[in-house]
């Protein structure tokens, strides 16, 4: 007879197996065998203040590493607090794992503590989402876990497990353990369809790529670079597709791209859904005589609102390769040339407001002083709606990785989250958060948990004592004095909470003292806030931020 182990330590092994770091939780007794377990094989293990968090910090380590992150909750509220992260990477394809404890199968409907069906929650928002009944079966539902979330277009997966299971002890020996039980291969395009999309690219007038979060994650940097060579195009890119091609490089787009929509004769979607962001693809935004490349390795999305010219199934790495090796060299001067010159009318107006020394502080004079401290050695995380929104906008991001932000789904509260991640899994960066004041009181708590960990993140919060992007809504649409629910208190010290956590604090009012402040915070050494008093009303933008 062989050493008996319980669930914990077959859960831990098999994420070990998957070289993941770290896991990230808010301690339960359904689920702290796992906890042993982890100890055991020299697991990392980030305990954070709220559930949301530590789902957030899973999404993020697997932006970070390519590989699933994993988060570890307790039965009941532990499992719904993490639904709406588990919701968020579902909406923006991140491969992450939660393992959610449950009451004993033994006590199943008899009002056990915590005792809640939560399958059905889970089911809508993860590729996959199961309850495992043995002990022996753990590693083969672990390995089914890990093979749904990594596989075709990435997702979360949840497993439950009741306690009685998770802390059943059975034969070392008499496991089976999976080894070889995803495949890593990436999907071709079809070669006649590649042709015909080559052929329409190299014909085309006016092109354009629209490069998404499948760029990322399909580790296609360096083909979109030599494709917009050779294709002769402009490559705007949003989500996580962001740093996937270096704002130096002369097919790098990024202020012209409205007109660019509207203009196009041939427009190139290269993993990233036709949804809000691309206005669905519906005119007048689009032009409604363009021809549309759609390449996705999900085909349920290639012509979601919008019908494509040519649809192609594939990894997007290997599409480009395809694309290129087809198109030879064509040439669109005129064009690039056009959006250029917009490009430049552009930047030449907002940077009168990026130099402002107006009090309050624009935002966009904020985003031209963080943008000082970006280097290629910085991981960026945009938490919030308005700011994050500009800053995306104005920061120098070169990089794969470097730009982490929700994603479609649009969630507020996941910089923490995203932050300790980066921290954990590339410690040898530096991390900058860009940060709402709303934003900031949904996990900001969890500057506890940079405290504990010794994680050295610096948070900008842009505050506006508002809820910007609704502010400006109503607003406009009922007077002024008719915007309940979206005024934030005017004395809100955010730098002296993080100061209360035992990190540093700093308190900026005028826009001399905002670099200063930041260097500060970074030569701290703690975890830092830079609180930064905005105009509410700021000139030359929009609603939502958007510059006009």
């Amino acid at each position: 007879m062989g050493n008996m182990i319980d669930g914990g330590e077959i859960i831990a092994r098999m994420i070990k197996q998957e070289g993941v770091s770290h896991i990230f939780t808010l301690s339960g007794g359904h689920v702290q065998n796992i906890y042993e377990g982890c100890l055991n094989n020299d697991i990392g293990i980030i305990d954070t203040r709220h559930e949301q968090s530590a789902g957030h910090a899973a999404d993020g380590y697997s932006r970070i590493t390519f590989k699933p992150g994993v988060a570890v909750v307790t039965a009941g509220p532990g499992v719904t607090d993490v639904v709406t992260a588990v919701a968020n990477a579902y909406q923006a394809s991140s491969p992450m794992v939660v393992i959610g404890g449950r009451s004993p199968l033994r006590q199943y409907d008899m009002g056990s503590l915590q005792d809640i069906e939560l399958l059905d929650v889970m089911k809508p928002i993860t590729k996959w989402a199961q309850t495992v009944y043995e002990t022996r079966r753990l590693p083969y539902y672990m390995a089914m876990a890990f093979r749904e979330a990594m596989t075709g277009r990435y997702g979360p997966t949840f497993l439950q497990v009741p306690s009685d299971v998770l802390f059943g002890r059975v034969d070392e020996d008499s496991l089976e353990w999976p080894r070889n039980y995803r495949v890593t291969g990436e999907i071709m395009g079809d070669p006649e369809l590649i042709k015909q999309a080559a052929k329409l690219i190299r014909e085309a007038e006016k092109p354009m790529v629209m490069a998404g979060s499948g760029v990322f994650w399909h580790r296609a940097h360096r083909e979109l670079a030599e494709f917009a060579r050779a294709a002769d195009v402009p490559v705007y890119t949003n989500a996580m597709g962001r740093g996937t091609l270096r704002q130096d490089n002369p097919n790098f787009f990024s202020l012209s791209r409205k007109p660019a929509f509207a203009q196009a004769d041939v427009i190139v979607i290269l993993g990233t859904p036709i949804d809000f962001r691309l206005k669905y693809g519906r005119p007048p935004a689009w032009n409604p005589a363009a021809k549309v490349i759609q390449i996705d390795i999900d085909p349920r999305d290639i012509g979601r609102n919008r019908d494509f010219t040519i649809g192609i199934e594939a990894n997007i790495r290997q599409a480009l390769l395809q694309l290129t090796s087809e198109i030879g060299k064509a040439e669109h001067k005129e064009w690039m040339t056009y959006l250029r010159g917009l490009e430049n009318q552009a930047d030449e107006q907002r940077s009168y407001f990026m130099n402002s020394d107006a009090v309050p502080i624009h935002p966009l004079r904020l985003c031209k002083e963080i943008a000082e401290f970006v280097d290629d050695d910085t991981i960026v995380v945009g938490d919030g709606g308005d700011i994050v929104a500009l800053a995306a906008s104005v920061l120098p991001i070169n990089n794969p990785g470097q730009w982490m932000d929700p994603g479609p789904f649009g969630t507020l509260g996941v910089g923490t989250g995203f932050c300790m991640a980066a921290a954990v899994a590339a410690p040898e960066k530096k991390v900058l958060m860009v940060n709402g004041d709303g934003t900031f009181g949904l996990n900001g708590f969890d500057f506890d948990t940079f405290v504990r960990f010794k994680m050295p993140i610096v948070s900008v919060v842009g505050n506006d004592r508002c809820w910007h992007q609704i502010y400006v809504g109503q607003k406009a649409q009922y007077g002024p004095g008719r915007t309940p629910a979206t005024l934030l208190g005017d004395n809100a010290r955010y730098d002296k909470v993080v100061e209360g956590l035992g990190g540093h604090g700093e308190f900026v009012e005028h826009p001399e003292q905002i670099r200063a402040a930041i260097e500060r915070a970074f030569a701290s050494g703690k975890p830092a806030c830079v609180n930064v008093i905005m105009d509410p009303e700021p000139a030359g933008v929009k609603g939502g931020y958007e510059f006009k």
